[in-house]
């Protein structure tokens, strides 16, 4: 397949017709030494795809693109990949937002990017073995109709009126993509000095909504969510105790009623 401006953006951008996780090939092909920073592989038939917390991600073949990147800058620090999937998600909102005319895009977090409330994308990111890079991946729902949409909180471009096509859409994350982590490698890979932080904050739906927040041990937060702290965590006020909890890893919902 030809994709003249997505290719245009990385060094390296490789289709594939079909795959089973682009996460996946990408890791194998990252510890055989085979790819740099900016090197991507994309799909619109993921047969294999992994969400958050090791669920299954499956979309109908060519309604939906996956692609996974790596990012690697020289002297990355395990501390400084950990913005990655959070610049990766604002990334993915900007470039949602410049293809849907008068819908709220916001980025739900850690990954979710959400158009007035329903999931649009979903990203996910892997340390690459050694911790110096980390690989991206990310789903947009292209052209996915209303009655194959993998839950009732989803959506696609094409049922929120846009329907750009593959390169078109791929191009603007990616080049979204390019210019956030350029920006924060010149900043020092520092989340606050090259604005990046506040970037994401300013992008970030979760923020000021009530939300309950399911941890990975098992445990549960009520409460709300005050901002995103310099570590990249979100900042819950948690009703129980009245104390700000920072939580690095969770599956969050934004609560209207409770």
């Amino acid at each position: 397949m030809h994709l003249p401006l997505s290719s245009a953006v990385l060094p390296l951008l490789e289709h594939l017709d079909e795959v089973g996780s682009t996460n996946q090939e990408l890791l194998t092909r990252a510890a055989r030494g085979e790819v740099q920073h900016f090197s991507a592989l994309v799909s619109t038939n993921q047969t294999a795809g992994r969400g958050r917390l090791g669920r299954e991600w499956v979309a109908p073949p060519g309604k939906t693109f996956a692609v996974s990147v790596i990012i690697a800058p020289v002297d990355a620090t395990i501390e400084s990949l950990s913005w990655m999937p959070l610049i990766a998600g604002l990334a993915m909102s900007r470039a949602v937002r410049t293809m849907i005319d008068d819908r709220e895009v916001t980025l739900k977090w850690p990954n979710d990017v959400q158009v007035e409330g329903l999931k649009v994308s979903g990203l996910l990111s892997e340390l690459v073995g050694g911790g110096g890079g980390v690989i991206v991946g990310a789903g947009l729902n292209l052209t996915i109709g209303r009655d194959e949409l993998p839950t009732s909180v989803s959506t696609s471009l094409l049922l929120e009126g846009a329907d750009p096509g593959l390169d078109v859409a791929l191009s603007a994350y990616l080049s979204e993509l390019k210019l956030l982590v350029d920006s924060y490698v010149a900043g020092g890979l520092d989340p606050v000095r090259s604005g990046i932080a506040d970037a994401v904050r300013a992008e970030c739906g979760t923020i000021g909504r009530r939300v309950r927040v399911e941890l990975p041990g098992g445990g549960r937060i009520f409460g709300v969510a005050e901002t995103i702290d310099n570590q990249g965590q979100l900042a819950v006020r948690d009703d129980a105790n009245g104390a700000v909890q920072h939580v690095a890893a969770g599956d969050v919902t934004h609560l209207r009623y409770e």
